[in-house]
């Protein structure tokens, strides 16, 4: 299985969350390959920077230490977040949707959210 994984799932994972839960945690262990989308790192760095978020940006920025692997935002995902339906007006969000279903990726998040979308998630 393929993942990428939703901005609070990358803090929980890095935290060893209780959160993220045993089924979760065995999966993103399991995992063909896990993905982290370049709009969770900017998400992050801009809550770092306005106070709202406690996280170590040089562990979020380590993700090869996790064996995670950076998802580019591309212009194909960017007309995708483009084209979906008006369910989430968070851009980082939008963006992850877009990206999970271009790719191909299964999405790992608790946000309900999702499901209102084209998009195949792991909760």
């Amino acid at each position: 299985m393929r993942l990428l994984l939703d901005t609070h799932i990358l803090l929980w994972w890095q935290r060893a969350d209780r959160r993220l839960g045993r089924p979760l945690t065995r999966a993103i262990a399991d995992a063909d390959a896990v993905y982290v989308s370049a709009a969770s790192l900017w998400e992050i760095v801009i809550k770092v920077k306005l106070g709202k978020l406690d996280a170590s940006l040089d562990a979020v920025f380590n993700l090869e230490a996790d064996g995670f692997r950076e998802l580019p935002i591309r212009g194909l995902h960017a007309r995708a977040a483009l084209d979906l339906p008006p369910q989430h007006k968070d851009p980082f969000d939008r963006v992850i949707a877009a990206q999970a279903q271009v790719e191909g990726l299964t999405l790992v998040t608790s946000d309900p959210i999702f499901t209102k979308y084209a998009v195949k998630t792991l909760s």
